[in-house]
C-alpha cells in the first residue's frame, strides 16, 4: 500500500498561488490590525481624550474657574458626602475637579503637539544636513547636539522662563528647543545610509540638485521614522509639561493644567486624595496610550516584522 500524503497549509497556499488565487487584501489588513489590538484600543482611548478636550466648552459640567467655598473639598460622588453634581469632587476652593481635568487636557495636548512639531522641524532639518553633507557640517551639528544633551533641562527651563515669564508659548518654546536632538541623531543615521543607495547616486549622476535629492528622494524614506519618534515624543513632552507646571514654571493658576492641579493637590493628599490623584491618573493614562499606539505604529511600519 502506498502512503497518501496530506497537503499541508503551506502546500495549499502554494497551490492557491499557482492557480492565481491571491489572498484578499482586506482580510490581510484585518489580520494585521488584530495583531495590533492593543495599539487600536489605545488609539480609541486617545481619540476620546482628544475629543473631550476639543469639546470641553460643551461637555464640561461646570465652569472650571468658578469658586464655591461652601462645597470645598467635596469628595467624589461614590463616597460618603459626595454629590452627583461633582462626580470627581471639588478642590480646595470648591472648583469642580472633572471640569478642570477636561480643560486641563487641552493644555497638555496643545503643548505636546506644538512642541513636537517644533522639535521635529528643527531636528529633521539639522539631521538631514549632517547626514547628507557630512564633513564640517556634520561635525558642527553633532557638537551642538552633544552640548544640548549634556545641558540640564531644568536649568534651560529656568533660564528661559526667568527671562520671558511663565506662559504656555514660552513653555512650548522650552520643550521644543530641548527636544530636537533625538530627531537629529536618528535622521542623521538614516540619511547616512540612504545617501549611498542606488537611486540617490543615480540622481547625482543625472545632475539633480542637492535640495531636490534631499526632499524628493531622501525625506520620503524617512517619514515612518519621523512619525514614530514624534508620536512617542508627545508622551514625553506631556510629562515634561506637567513637571514644569508642577514646579510653577508652566501654566499658572487658576488656569487648569494637569501639572499645576497635581501641584496644588499634593498638600491635601492625606485628607483629600482625589485632588491630586485624578490629574495624576490622567497624565498616566494619556502617556500610556500614546506609547502603546506609538509601539503599534512602529510594528506596523516595520517591514521586517511581517505583521
Amino acid at each position: 500500500m502506498k502512503a497518501v500524503s496530506v497537503p499541508t497549509k503551506v502546500g495549499l497556499a502554494e497551490l492557491g498561488e499557482a492557480r492565481g488565487e491571491v489572498p484578499n487584501a482586506g482580510q490581510a489588513t484585518l489580520r494585521r490590525l488584530l495583531r495590533l489590538r492593543w495599539g487600536l484600543a489605545s488609539a480609541g482611548v486617545l481619540l476620546l481624550i482628544v475629543a473631550s478636550a476639543a469639546l470641553a466648552p460643551w461637555i464640561s459640567p461646570h465652569d472650571p474657574l468658578a469658586v464655591n467655598i461652601r462645597h470645598r473639598l467635596a469628595p467624589p460622588a461614590w463616597m460618603d458626602g459626595g454629590s452627583v453634581q461633582h462626580l470627581l469632587g471639588t478642590d480646595q476652593v470648591g472648583r469642580d475637579l472633572l471640569s478642570r481635568m477636561i480643560y486641563g487636557g487641552r493644555v497638555s495636548l496643545v503643548a505636546g503637539v506644538a512642541a513636537v512639531l517644533m522639535s521635529a522641524t528643527i531636528g529633521v532639518l539639522l539631521g538631514l544636513g549632517a547626514g547628507y553633507f557630512g564633513g564640517r557640517a556634520d561635525w558642527t551639528i553633532m557638537t551642538v547636539i552633544n552640548v544640548m544633551l549634556t545641558f540640564p533641562f531644568v536649568l534651560l527651563a529656568l533660564a528661559v522662563i526667568a527671562v520671558l515669564g511663565p506662559s504656555l508659548p514660552n513653555m512650548i518654546l522650552v520643550l521644543g528647543v530641548a527636544g530636537w536632538p533625538i530627531y537629529a541623531r536618528a535622521i542623521r543615521a538614516e540619511t547616512m545610509a540612504i545617501r549611498e543607495r542606488e537611486f540617490v547616486l543615480a540622481g547625482r549622476a543625472l545632475g539633480m540638485s542637492h535640495l531636490r535629492i534631499v526632499f524628493r528622494q531622501v525625506v520620503p524614506n524617512l517619514v515612518s521614522v519621523i512619525v514614530v519618534i514624534a508620536i512617542l515624543q508627545v508622551a514625553q513632552v506631556i510629562v515634561l509639561e506637567s513637571f514644569l507646571s508642577f514646579l510653577g514654571l508652566g501654566i499658572q493658576p487658576p488656569t487648569p493644567a494637569w501639572g499645576n492641579m497635581l501641584g496644588e493637590g499634593r498638600v491635601y493628599m492625606l485628607n483629600s486624595w482625589w485632588i491630586a490623584t485624578f490629574p495624576g491618573l490622567a497624565i498616566f493614562l494619556t502617556t500610556l496610550v500614546i506609547n502603546l499606539m506609538g509601539n503599534a505604529l512602529r510594528d506596523w511600519l516595520d517591514p521586517h516584522l511581517g505583521l
